[in-house]
């Protein structure tokens, strides 16, 4: 049955009289309605007063990192410009009129209060107030699909059997109310005034009206909107919002006494879409045997088993259904691209990937594409010959690999092979992969010591020494290998270097010192690198020896760029790729190639000079692009006090395909149980060494832009001096004719590189996307984690090259235009008030605001220019699981635990409102963790968790929680352990008390609120993208 959208009959829908109803023109309200400026550091919701300047940022920001726009050169490859062009300003990747003046003005600028008759002006009485008038209806998913809808998979999967897709409407209509439905409030803190509510799915129908709820005031609608009759005709089955009052929602004049106040319940919930997706696909076999099916969420447990495409663990897509013509990616805006995590962990309950073996003649490619043997090529003719997948050539299969067909066409041997029945699996390649033709040796890890005066003195390099002794023991081997093949050498490090010759045969380790650091060269060869288990004892006997060895020095300037440069030649002469693990705490001020200056200069700040993601050294370009030649990775580990240049610093680690880690103020109680986890989680990591990696597309459609911690000498190759298992490469594709929809859109990454034993291996991953001529499939075929992903990237490097300002319009025009392309497109037909989000993109503007808000996207003084830099670098090589939880964390109410059951409490929305006085959350972003505790947090909790009588007693100073042997300590432990085991980095627990300094730093991570430095609320943000969708519709 076909269900119709939801129209308020009289007396709801007609304005009364003496109400303030509308006059016949939209005449003036009653009281003028103030819409603060988006990003307004003081509350959107009060009038500017005198003497207060407006904030001209557009969105301000705070949660640490977040997802980013376009590339550069992304930026001018479309023709059209957003809006007419002034000189020398770049065309944008989005067309649209561009936002008038500073980007969002006041709705009005009267200086009265913009809610005269409201008491209280706190920030949940104002967020309660802006919800005021919101009211929603929502309805099952229906059963009938709209005639434009091609049965596809549905992005929000309810159940294996995939139900039509559903849409979710916010409406925000000019003075009708449409009555809230049935009664179903489950929220955490619920208080008496919140409004009945209804669930986001599952209501059947039409829900009847409320007869508590009266009419509300009219008032005029906000710039954009064109008073419309409203026309809902048949709606697509789906929730629907609406915003009775005047957009975007002033204080409703109720005729009753009682004010009901609205719950943001009402707005899309990324929490509720996890649950969901975890409800329907969590613990259940996903299999890969369909092209251009949607994945579970990166957020859902279940077991993935190869048969035939990708792992979604290997590549996810932003769309699985690709438009079929450029013309239609233009309409949509909604980019392609893929993101690539080609080493990812695999849990121990899947398949590890085969590796196939094809001796001397190496691994079967097509003639013309040189794409590899893979399930997408058909064989012909008997099995004598094959079709290439990707660019049609037909080719002879060589003799050794011939087999016969069976009655369908597919070889006897399909399932036996693994590069004809897999996804992803790898080959052993051939000297024809190795530089110059001769067989790799094992790679190198060269541990770097910066001893000056600080490092020393603070125990850091002790600290250091003692894990090496045990960690080396450590190093990452292959499954069948008895011990490590990968060598170690060892220098420190002040204003000259320090090598060590530790060669088995000796006695005690040699030091030799290279003072000419302006030409540096490696002193010796034979005796550096060495096995560690062959020259245990010396190595030992080295390790115990530098701490003393430097302990009275007073030296505390550095050098930078020449340990890099030192490490490199040192493998470089070796022959064999590595990586470098330098420990440094200080701006390298010393005399040398890379010597550096502070440049943290807050007048700089959001103006052109301000240069704060790029270095002004050359030096270090230069060093990248020889590191990467001969495969050198560099690991940087940071102990700044003070401000180190990280943009500058951390580039060659950015270029190598190496990991920053920075510990601000390292102090060696708290912090070493951080640094320590990092440590050895980094050197144990899976690595492939001196990779390169190429993207394939079957014709029509090719990879146009990468991005991630990669370096590029042409437009195809993807250069890495190592990737490790947490990296991932983000690639965009363009269309270069059109698509056919029969044969889709197939897409190989293959990787050339070195394993940890030193052989050259080729990883192969391929999948299968569908394509399409109806938009409606390419929307309902979208992963909103994905495209978060992907806008983060591109912002985080167009940045290098535009103001922030630019950057961040573009991001909010770019999410405009592809719902206001939805809604134009594929929407059934409904008030221009209404807000109508595609279901699988309905929290693409929460994530998208959280991303805005990110610290890299928001200029403000408070925020130092080596974070920003820092978080950049982090996402740019981050995949989709890292930058969904980073940019939306994970809020859980510990006090709900069920110490009887395994399960975790399920998370809550990442809002103020959601914090209760009487309880502890656990908050956890990925690179931060947090313990909040309410005031009234029960006595039993606190003594079960820190083991002392009451809140007054607990220590915020602690960075762990005290080993105690009760099931709440337990229980919570083992939380903590399972999200962290998730996560490339280590999180350092903080202890919150409510109502003490920390909390501010707490509260930016609830990234629903306003920011703490700027910055709209998700419910301001869904306003402000629905203003825009209306400009762009009218």
């Amino acid at each position: 049955m076909s269900q119709q959208g939801y129209v308020a009959a009289p007396p709801y829908s007609q304005s009364q009289p003496g109400i303030g109803g509308f006059s016949s023109g939209f005449g003036a309200p009653n009281s003028p309605l103030h819409y603060g400026h988006y990003g307004d550091p003081n509350s959107s919701y009060s009038a500017p007063q005198p003497g207060m300047s407006k904030s001209t940022v557009p969105f301000g920001s705070s949660a640490p990192v977040g997802p980013p726009p376009p590339g550069t050169h992304q930026f001018s490859q479309t023709s059209f410009q957003n809006g007419p062009s002034t000189p020398g300003q770049q065309p944008h990747r989005f067309q649209g009129p561009p936002p008038p003046g500073p980007s969002y003005p006041p709705y009005s600028q009267q200086s009265q209060p913009a809610y005269p008759n409201t008491a209280s002006t706190s920030p949940t009485a104002q967020l309660a107030n802006q919800l005021n008038s919101m009211q929603i209806n929502s309805y099952g998913p229906g059963t009938t699909l709209s005639s434009h809808m091609s049965s596809g998979h549905p992005a929000s999967l309810q159940s294996p059997q995939l139900p039509p897709p559903t849409q979710q409407q916010v409406a925000l209509p000019p003075g009708s109310q449409v009555p809230p439905p049935a009664n179903n409030v489950n929220s955490l803190s619920a208080q008496s005034s919140l409004p009945p509510m209804a669930r986001q799915d599952g209501i059947p129908g039409p829900v009847p009206p409320n007869p508590n709820l009266q009419q509300l005031s009219g008032q005029p609608p906000g710039p954009g909107y064109h008073p419309q009759q409203a026309n809902y005709g048949p709606q697509m089955p789906g929730s629907q919002l609406s915003y009775p009052g005047a957009f975007p929602g002033g204080p409703a004049q109720l005729a009753g006494p009682q004010q009901k106040k609205l719950d943001p319940d009402s707005i899309p919930s990324p929490i509720q879409v996890i649950e969901n997706d975890k409800t329907s696909r969590g613990g259940q076999i996903y299999a890969t045997n369909t092209r251009g099916q949607v994945p579970p969420l990166v957020t859902t447990d279940c077991v993935i088993q190869d048969q035939g495409h990708a792992s979604p663990r290997y590549i996810r897509c932003t769309t699985y259904c690709f438009p079929s013509s450029s013309d239609m990616a233009k309409q949509a805006r909604i980019p392609l691209a893929a993101v690539i995590q080609p080493f990812t962990t695999v849990p121990p309950n899947e398949t590890p990937l085969y590796v196939v073996n094809h001796g001397e003649t190496g691994p079967i490619r097509c003639n013309r594409c040189k794409a590899y043997m893979c399930p997408f090529m058909q064989f012909i003719e008997g099995g004598r010959r094959y079709q290439c997948g990707f660019c049609s050539c037909i080719n002879d299969v060589p003799p050794f690999f011939f087999q016969h067909l069976d009655h369908i066409g597919r070889r006897v041997d399909h399932y036996e092979r693994p590069e004809l029945s897999l996804g992803s699996y790898e080959y052993v390649a051939t000297l024809d992969y190795c530089r110059n033709n001769k067989p790799p040796k094992p790679p190198a890890y060269i541990f770097m010591i910066d001893v000056s005066y600080r490092n020393v003195n603070s125990g850091l390099v002790k600290l250091i020494c003692d894990e090496l002794k045990t960690l080396l023991d450590k190093l990452p081997r292959e499954e069948q290998e008895e011990s490590s093949a990968i060598r170690v050498g060892f220098v420190t490090y002040n204003k000259v270097l320090h090598f060590f010759n530790v060669k088995s045969s000796l006695a005690q380790p040699q030091m030799m010192v290279v003072s000419d650091v302006g030409e540096v060269f490696v002193p010796l060869l034979d005796g550096f690198l060495v096995n560690f288990q062959e020259s245990r004892s010396v190595v030992i006997n080295l390790l115990d020896q530098i701490p003393e060895m430097f302990a009275d020095t007073n030296e505390s300037e550095t050098i930078f760029a020449p340990v890099i440069q030192a490490g490199m030649e040192a493998l470089k002469a070796a022959e064999c790729a590595g990586k470098l693990f330098i420990f440094h705490s200080s701006l390298p001020t010393a005399e040398a190639p890379g010597k550096l200056r502070n440049r943290d200069d807050k007048k700089l700040l959001n103006t052109d000079k301000e240069k704060v993601f790029s270095t002004l050294n050359a030096t270090y370009e230069a060093l990248a692009r020889d590191c990467v030649a001969n495969g050198c990775c560099v690991n940087l580990f940071l102990f700044p006090n003070q401000h180190v240049d990280v943009a500058s610093m951390g580039l060659v680690t950015m270029y190598t395909g190496g990991t920053l880690y920075k510990y601000n103020n390292f102090q060696l109680d708290a912090d070493s149980p951080q640094f320590l986890s990092d440590l050895r989680k980094d050197v144990e990591k899976k690595t492939g060494f001196d990779a390169i990696m190429r993207v394939r597309t079957s014709t029509g459609f090719r990879a146009t832009d990468f991005f991630g911690a990669i370096y590029m000498n042409n437009t195809t190759d993807v250069e890495m001096a190592a990737v490790d298992c947490d990296k991932a490469v983000t690639v965009e594709f363009k269309h270069d004719d059109k698509l056919n929809e029969d044969t889709g859109a197939l897409i190989q990454c293959a990787v050339l590189y070195t394993s940890v034993s030193g052989h050259r291996r080729l990883r192969i991953h391929n999948i299968g996307l569908n394509c399409s001529s109806q938009l409606a499939d390419v929307y309902k075929t979208c992963e909103t984690d994905a495209l978060i992903n992907f806008f983060a990237k591109s912002a985080f490097k167009a940045i290098l090259s535009q103001p922030l300002k630019t950057v961040r319009e573009i991001l909010v025009n770019q999410t405009a235009h592809m719902l206001a392309c939805y809604r134009k497109n594929c929407a059934s037909p409904s008030a221009a008030s209404q807000l109508i989000l595609p279901d699988a993109m309905k929290v693409l503007p929460v994530y998208m605001n959280c991303l805005l808000k990110s610290c890299v996207l928001t200029g403000r003084p408070e925020i130092p220019t080596d974070e920003r830099a820092y978080h950049r670098q982090l996402v740019m090589a981050m995949g989709v699981a890292d930058t969904q939880l980073l940019f939306y964390p994970q809020l859980l109410p510990i006090h709900s635990l069920d110490l009887k059951s395994d399960t975790v409490p399920a998370a809550v929305r990442c809002s103020e409102d959601r914090l209760a006085e009487g309880g502890a959350f656990l908050l956890a972003n990925g690179l931060s963790m947090f313990l909040w505790l309410g005031v009234s947090t029960p006595p039993e909790l606190i003594q079960g968790l820190f083991n002392v009588p009451s809140f007054a007693h607990i220590s915020t100073e602690a960075t762990s929680l005290p080993d105690l042997d009760n099931p709440l300590s337990k229980k919570l432990k083992s939380i903590l352990e399972r999200i962290q085991s998730q996560k490339p980095y280590a999180m350092k627990l903080m202890i919150v008390k409510q109502r003490e300094q920390p909390e501010m730093f707490f509260r930016q991570f609830l990234v629903e609120d306003k920011g703490i430095y700027g910055g709209a609320s998700y419910v301001d943000f869904l306003c402000c993208v629905h203003k825009e969708i209306c400009q762009l519709l009218s």
